[in-house]
């Protein structure tokens, strides 16, 4: 298995160097401990996978603290919130003592977390300000590239100017999609069906069964198939309660245990007292397309760019790769939106930059044209009541270079996210 450079290695350094403490969160096998060892390999490692180290931890905090280095790596963290109230306290004794060397408090503890769901009511109470919280995803289409820019995507020249220099091939695009974006099948032969098989029943046994009570591994599996074969889509409760044979109000919880453990994002509407009858429902998209074609049974690259949900995975892989963009730069995706209103009218994507609304629609075609950012006019309102400006537009597609559709909007290829 060959090593692949995370781009989010550059922030994750710098907050090392102001921060005690770093959590890294993120689904199961996506690097974080990994990473966090490749970085510092000077710190001792420990993970709660482990069962003998798990019960130590858990019947004496304190002592398992003791009993390591001072600089430490944890892994899976959430499976002992026993040791929070002491990472505290071991924190707050190395400030006083730095405060009173004059010296630079270092970054004690790396830890890393699977199930935020948990982690977050943990840290919140023993270790809020001390602690910087960073999500780390798959591996990144620029990651898979080996592309060195770490600049969020925006339709605007910099950043265009930026990727055109290293622009690269998506010929392998669809066996992208395919395959999904956990290190271990980007970075080698590792068998697909084998993998995804095992990552689900893993998943559930570990991590679900911690959150909520799942009595049958089939009624879990069987939603986690409704939601994926609705990636991209509005978020309807009922629907997917229909499909998976549970109820709405279960349904909804278990759509929240897939969003903690990042598995799915949620892509909320943009709102604007300018615009009206906007709808306020979120849409859903699957984190890992190769998780989601598992599920659906799309069991190979050509059947997905063939099949009729060719769009809905295309969609889904864009999306997720700008937001993925955006986390690894150490920046927030809480002004990523899309837009839909009660006409049925949308645009895939909002974003949201320094009080700038840059429209994005994605489109799996190689022939863009004008017309598909006829929606982009929808926003003209904040723009004439002065909230906002209106920035460019951009027309995601196969095309392989920019086009100037027209003022303010370009057709961008997907090889430059």
């Amino acid at each position: 298995m060959s090593w692949i450079n995370r781009t989010i290695t550059e922030h994750l350094n710098k907050t090392i160097h102001t921060f005690p403490a770093i959590l890294l969160t993120g689904p199961r096998q996506v690097g974080k401990s990994s990473l966090l060892q490749k970085i510092s390999p000077e710190y001792e490692y420990v993970t709660f996978d482990n069962p003998l180290l798990l019960q130590q931890a858990k019947d004496d905090p304190e002592l398992f603290l003791m009993n390591r280095r001072e600089q430490l790596i944890i892994d899976e963290i959430q499976y002992v919130p026993e040791l929070f109230p002491y990472l505290k306290m071991r924190i707050d004794t190395m400030r006083f003592a730095a405060l009173d060397r004059q010296h630079p408090q270092q970054c004690l503890f790396l830890l890393s977390g699977s199930q935020t769901y948990h982690l977050m009511q943990n840290v919140s109470e023993s270790l809020a300000g001390r602690l910087a919280i960073l999500p780390l995803q798959g591996i990144s289409y620029r990651e898979r590239k080996h592309v060195a820019c770490s600049v969020p995507f925006a339709p605007i020249e910099n950043y265009l100017a930026a990727r055109e220099t290293e622009c690269t091939d998506t010929s392998d695009l669809w066996s992208m999609i395919h395959r999904g974006c956990m290190p271990l099948l980007v970075s080698s032969e590792t068998d697909w069906e084998t993998f995804y098989s095992s990552y689900v029943t893993t998943y559930i046994e570990r991590d679900v069964n911690q959150l909520v009570n799942v009595t049958e591994k089939g009624d879990f599996t069987r939603f986690m198939i409704a939601v994926a074969a609705r990636s991209g889509e509005l978020l309807n409760y009922e629907n997917i309660a229909k499909d998976a044979g549970v109820s709405p109000a279960t349904a909804k919880r278990w759509v929240q245990v897939l969003e903690t453990s990042g598995l799915i994002t949620l892509l909320y509407p943009y709102h604007n007292n300018h615009l009206k009858r906007m709808l306020k429902t979120p849409k859903l998209y699957f984190m890992d397309t190769g998780l989601m074609a598992w599920l659906t049974r799309w069991i190979s690259p050509e059947t997905i760019q063939n099949g009729a949900k060719a769009g809905q995975f295309f969609e889904t892989w864009v999306v997720t790769e700008i937001i993925k963009s955006f986390l690894n730069a150490g920046k927030t995706v809480r002004h990523l939106y899309y837009y839909r209103d009660a006409d049925q009218r949308e645009i895939d994507l909002i974003l949201e930059i320094d009080r700038v609304v840059y429209p994005v629609e994605i489109k799996m075609t190689a022939k863009p044209n004008k017309k598909m950012g006829q929606p982009f006019h929808l926003l003209e309102p904040i723009a004439t009541a002065g909230d906002m400006h209106i920035g460019d537009g951009a027309i995601i597609n196969q095309y392989p270079e920019v086009i100037l559709l027209e003022k303010q909007l370009r057709a961008i290829p997907v090889g430059y996210l």
